[in-house]
């Protein structure tokens, strides 16, 4: 998270909690039903009107939010009134993940996390000269003290040079925050408070690049929390104020420095005229003895980037604060004159404190009493320690004693941090003693405190500065709460999280709320909570949620010093009681970097208290523990919140169980040795079967499974994992079984890694493979002597947002696997032999010296493949190069192996396969021409016994020749026709690798019966039963901007004229609801729609056929897309026929077929014809169609070269196409 103001609480989990507590303080009202004029209440953070009109394209929208809700812009809808003034081309605009080519290059938005969601951008930009983009907000009105603006932003440290973001007011123009990085992966979060705004004012995000950076920058949900001012009232509540313009204020807002009626009448009442306050505005006031404090301003301050930006008195950076010029490890101390004692009264010292830029700065807060004879030492009031952001904090202590007293503020500077002081304001109680010495008392050293300093390690006898003496050793940081004891009495693992409260240490948790609440470790009698701590101990301590004096973020937070690195198996084991009526929470967040996890919530709200266990895992060095509380302890009831007795179990990385060498596991008892890794949001989890998710074992048993938006994940992906492992033998097989399924799923890959070596890539597959599971196998290789371990690790990548991913079956046997019945090449040769001559190969760098110039698997130059250089210097005419693979496993029934090849233009030979069971036979021999375009090759098998493939080149002693192979595949059944599919074995070579400029969506495969989370039709056509299988598309997941998914064949040969038979069926619920199929022809000229159906129909099949003609190669496509509002319809088609040299003949409809839709061959003269007979039939037709119950589609595509302008005539209407690429 950026260093702005203390994070947000739980992302989108918590925010329905904290909006309805923060509305229900009382100050802030909604008035539904009067409207003023735009001029006085536009952008205001105030719903003025019923449904909010005022407060729309305000920078946000005000779409009537609950009160006290924050006004947000998703830029979902639009840009909320943002706008560009970049004066280059270098500029802001508002996208989509992959929309726009110079884009930023996201793959998601943060808003949904998918490629669906949107954000304001600025691109890559050519210039060498230093360009500067700016996004600016529209005129707002008015803020509130407590404003906060929150947003998240996208970029890397190779990408922009500088970001800013400004508020500019009147004449003067604030930097709230500025940032040169380094910047985290992923969206960053970036929380400000802008102080009292008075009039109106502008937000501006800037982003600069450089010659050295490319300047991609993205910005998605910006909110404003808390910067409406109070409304006008008729009356108030008991006790509290009401302000000059009939706004309502609570009592402690009362003479506070923050104007909080808006017309800073609580802060000239005739109580606030008896207060002593000191701004720093004109000297110190009375508080003159100071000891390495000094005044000073943000204008012309020192540029560090912790340094405060403005002041608290006028929000100014020409305002004057102090600030700790103290060594670090050195306090500097500011002393109060000395006071009289103020008996029953109270004595009140309201201030504000600046903490940011380490985590090891420290305020402290202390009474030094005068007692007859000598001061008493001072005691401790109040601390703060650590990062608390970029922001002014409020505070007050209340203070009753029976002798002389002074206040003392020792502030300790961490490494690159800033302490600061503004706005000392002594209540009426407070009185001088009269006749104080001109000369202060002697400070002496710094004050003794009940706390160690963890803030600072200071060197300790020989030890280097930062480490922990302890006997003869000294501890580094990074071996402070990592779980494992290095000091004898276990002095570097004391205050790391484990603690019963009943110590001041507390276990090492420390307090970091800037709200209305804080965690404090009280007595169980003293808490106002059950009145026992978690071991039923009146006397007892434990760690509860109670008021505080913050202005700023409601929930209140508390953390544990740095920890890790943790093992797998570690857990935190807890008590808590949490009560909270109508709403609030408890929860428990993992603090990684700039990352925010919420590992644990309380379930609900109830008496006593209660335990759980929260299993934590495998965590690197440094994270934090952070409990986050948030209870309207204001209403009435026993509202409340505690935690005691935290325990942190097994957390070293060095704790083993017998399970950790269980990689083998069908998942029915537990994981295992598998185990979720924590260095991403996204998660794999086990899973019982139900609904739509089934298990490979039994059915109904158990897997694990990955939902790449379930719960809202922002990470590149999620890892599962074992321990490491110590090799049984040279060659171990690990099978497992897989379900890819959705259309629009990522990749999943299994990589083996082992200490000091690159992760070594096993076996990927990428998109939907079916509503089915499938196995998968890979071959482990070790090197025995050398005894090193090694880990295993499932990747689902996030590439993908529409399915789901699962495993079962894991097992591990000594041996080499069988060879994989899929191959393509992406992560390894697949344990082919290649003889030396067969090579894989990417053509990455686009510098490949022969070869195509993209891979089949995934048709980009990233992608693999096995190539041979056929010229002869390499391969001389004749001679021959053999690719062999591994052994397959003996077939139980006919089955076709296909792959796809790839010649070169100039002849390269003869490409021969052979398959290897008993003796050697020849199945197939290619020595066509070469193209630009991967064919498909396919031979029927089937052997009894183990058995090989070889493929083998047979050189023609060409220059500047080559052979390709690429996704070999073996599957059940014969081998079917070209371009014909009855989809019960599966796709039979049609390709539905998603493209990106569609959308990067899938068709899918699947059955009736085979549970599923899409809509699908109940039965096939080829069977019609529930068993049998189709192909189909959900059109749900489609979002504005036309994406579509494509269903592509092989590439065929040129054609006067065949004919393309099919069976479809679309549904859908309403008939505004428009899916669209059509049939397109992909050639090197581009795409010619022939044949489409859309609108709403009937969940059954329907039979469809088009003739097509091409005079050059090309591949049949059928195009799913949305022509209306996204809704849950699918497109499925069955028995795909096509019928080469043949022309389509019209056939009666047979008993039980809903509609024919056919095309009629014709010419544009022809079309005359067809409509005179249309005429002359008449209604006799109308009735026909009518009685049949759907109306045929006739279709035929009138094309003039060399563009595909064509109409699509309907039965009751015609259809303009939407306009055909050039693209092939």
């Amino acid at each position: 998270m950026a260093p702005g103001l203390a994070p947000s609480a739980l992302s989108s989990h918590l925010l329905p909690t904290l909006v309805l507590l923060v509305a229900g303080s009382p100050g802030w009202a909604w008035v539904p039903n009067h409207c003023r004029t735009p001029s006085e209440a536009m952008c205001n953070f105030v719903c003025d009107c019923r449904s909010c009109s005022d407060e729309t394209q305000c920078g946000f929208h005000g779409t009537s939010p609950l009160p006290g809700a924050p006004f947000t812009c998703d830029f979902e809808q639009d840009s909320c009134g943002w706008r560009d003034i970049s004066t280059s081309g270098y500029r802001w605009f508002r996208d989509r993940a992959g929309a726009v080519l110079e884009g930023p290059g996201l793959r998601s938005d943060h808003t949904l996390g998918t490629d669906l969601g949107w954000y304001v951008a600025v691109g890559t930009h050519c210039g060498k000269e230093a360009s500067t983009a700016a996004l600016r907000s529209p005129v707002l009105h008015e803020a509130a003290p407590t404003c906060e603006l929150r947003l998240w932003y996208h970029t890397a440290s190779a990408d922009v040079a500088e970001l800013q973001l400004e508020l500019t007011h009147g004449t003067e123009t604030l930097i709230l925050w500025q940032s040169s990085g380094p910047w985290g992966p992923g969206w960053q979060e970036l929380v400000v408070a802008t102080g009292r705004i008075l009039g109106d004012f502008q937000v501006t995000f800037s982003a600069t690049r450089n010659a050295t950076h490319r300047g991609a920058v993205a910005l998605d949900d910006i909110a404003f929390s808390g910067c409406g001012l109070p409304t006008p009232q008729a009356r108030c509540l008991l006790a509290h104020h009401h302000c000059r313009n009939k706004a309502c204020v609570e009592p402690h807002q009362l003479c506070d420095g923050d104007d909080n009626c808006g017309d800073s009448s609580d802060e000239d009442t005739p109580t606030c005229s008896h207060h002593m306050s000191t701004d720093f505005e004109m000297g110190l006031g009375l508080w003159q003895h100071s000891e390495g404090w000094i005044r000073n301003h943000s204008a012309g301050g020192p540029e560090r980037p912790a340094w405060p930006r403005r002041d608290h008195s006028r929000n100014s950076a020409q305002g004057y604060f102090l600030v700790s010029v103290a060594e670090p490890g050195a306090p500097a101390i500011l002393s109060s004159p000395e006071f009289q004692a103020s008996g029953p009264h109270n004595c009140s010292l309201i201030f504000y404190y600046y903490l940011h830029g380490s985590e090891a700065s420290c305020l402290q807060l202390f009474l030094q009493t005068q007692s007859p004879g000598a001061p008493q030492a001072p005691v401790l009031l109040r601390r703060r320690h650590g990062e608390l952001g970029a922001a002014w904090v409020r505070d007050r202590v209340d203070i009753q004693s029976n002798h002389p007293f002074r206040i003392l503020l020792a502030g300790q500077t961490g490494p690159g941090g800033v302490v600061g002081l503004d706005d000392l304001i002594l209540s009426d109680g407070c009185k001088p003693v009269l006749g104080e010495p001109a000369e202060p008392l002697p400070l002496g050293k710094r004050a003794p405190a009940p706390y160690p300093d963890p803030s600072s390690l200071q060197p300790q006898g020989f030890c280097e500065p930062g480490h922990l003496s302890c006997g003869d050793l000294c501890v580094p940081l990074e071996q402070l709460c990592d779980f494992q004891q290095q000091c004898e009495g276990g002095e570097d693992e004391q205050e790391c999280g484990t603690t019963d409260f009943e110590l001041p240490m507390a276990g090492g948790w420390e307090d970091a709320s800037v709200g209305r609440l804080q965690w404090r470790r009280l007595l169980a009698q003293d808490s106002g909570g059950p009145g026992t701590d978690a071991s039923g101990a009146v006397a007892g301590h434990f760690l509860s949620l109670q008021r505080a004096w913050g202005q700023l973020t409601a929930e209140a937070r508390v953390l544990t010093p740095p920890l890790g690195p943790s093992g797998p198996h570690c857990e935190l084991h807890l008590a808590y009681y949490f009560q909270s009526h109508p709403q609030g929470f408890l929860a428990l967040v993992v603090v990684e970097g700039g990352t925010r996890e919420l590992v644990w919530q309380a379930p609900s709200s109830s008496r006593g208290w209660k335990v759980d266990t929260v299993l934590l895992g495998a965590r690197r060095w440094p994270f934090r523990l952070e409990f986050v509380g948030l209870v309207a302890l204001d209403d009435p009831g026993q509202q409340g919140a505690g935690v005691d007795n935290v325990i942190m179990k097994d957390c070293s990385t060095t704790v083993a169980t017998k399970r950790d060498t269980e990689v083998s596991c069908n998942f029915e008892r537990d994981t295992c040795g598998w185990h979720t890794g924590h260095l991403t949001d996204a998660h794999w989890h086990r899973m019982e079967s139900g609904g739509p998710g089934y298990d490979h074992t039994t059915g109904k048993g158990y897997f694990v499974l990955l939902n790449p938006t379930d719960p809202p994940a922002r990470g590149p992906g999620a890892h599962l994992l074992t321990q490491p492992q110590t090799p049984a033998a040279s060659q171990e097989c690990l099978s497992f079984w897989y379900h890819l399924h959705g259309p629009q799923i990522g990749t999943l890959r299994l990589v083996m890694r082992q200490d000091g070596k690159a992760d070594t890539h096993l076996w990927s597959q990428s998109g939907t493979h079916g509503n089915c599971w499938h196995e998968a196998w890979a071959t482990l290789h070790h090197q025995m002597d050398s005894g090193a371990q090694y880990q295993l690790l499932f990747q689902g990548l996030r590439d993908g947002y529409h399915g789901t991913m699962a495993l079962d079956d894991v097992a591990l046997r000594p041996g080499p696997c069988w060879a994989p019945k899929r191959c393509s090449f992406e992560d390894l040769a697949c344990s082919f032999s290649t003889g030396g001559l067969w090579m894989c190969q990417t053509n990455a760098t686009g510098h490949a010296a022969w070869g195509p110039s993209a891979d089949h698997t995934t048709e980009t130059p990233q992608g693999h493949y096995m190539v041979v250089n056929t010229s002869p210097q390499t391969l001389p005419r004749g001679h021959v190069a053999s690719l062999t693979s591994e052994e397959y496993r003996p077939l139980t029934q006919p089955s076709c192996l296909t792959f796809w090849y790839h010649l070169s233009l100039r002849n390269p030979g003869t490409l021969q396969v052979y398959v290897e069971e008993a003796e050697r036979r020849q199945v197939l021999s290619i020595s066509d021409h070469g193209g630009l375009a991967w064919r498909l090759g396919s031979v029927d098998v089937w052997a009894q016994r183990a058995w090989r493939v070889v493929f083998e080149a047979v050189a023609a002693g060409v220059e500047s020749s080559y052979m390709a192979l690429d996704d070999l595949l073996l599957q059940d059944g014969p081998c079917p026709q070209p371009a014909t599919c009855d989809f019960e074995t599966g796709l039979c070579g049609w390709s539905h690798l998603p493209w990106p400029d569609l959308g990067s969506y899938s068709w899918d495969w699947s059955s009736g019966e085979t549970p599923s989370r899409y809509p699908q039709p109940p039965v096939d056509h080829t069977l019609g039963t529930d068993a049998g299988h189709f192909a189909l598309f959900e059109t749900s997941v489609l979002g504005p901007g036309g994406p579509a998914a494509w269903l592509r064949s092989q590439p065929l040969p040129a054609t006067e004229a065949s004919c393309l038979r099919f069976w479809y069926q679309m549904g859908f619920p309403e008939q505004f609801y428009k899916g669209e199929l059509r049939v397109l022809l992909s050639s090197v000229r581009g795409q010619l729609a022939v044949w489409g159906a859309g609108g709403h129909l009937r969940h059954q099949w329907l039979e469809g056929q088009v003739e097509v003609a091409s005079p050059e190669e090309f591949q049949i496509v059928f195009e799913a897309t949305l022509g209306g509002q996204p809704a849950l319809g699918p497109i499925a088609l069955d028995d795909i026929e096509y019928l080469a040299g043949q022309r389509c003949q019209l056939s009666a409809p047979s008993q039980g077929d809903m509609a024919v839709a056919t095309s009629v061959p014709a010419a544009v003269g022809g079309l005359l014809l067809l409509l005179v007979l249309l005429g002359l039939l008449g209604l006799l037709e109308r009735l026909w169609l009518r009685k049949k119950g759907g109306c045929p589609f006739r279709g035929r595509t009138v094309a003039t070269a060399p563009g595909f302008d064509n109409i699509l005539f309907n039965a009751d209407q015609v259809t303009l196409p939407a306009s055909v690429t050039n693209d092939p």
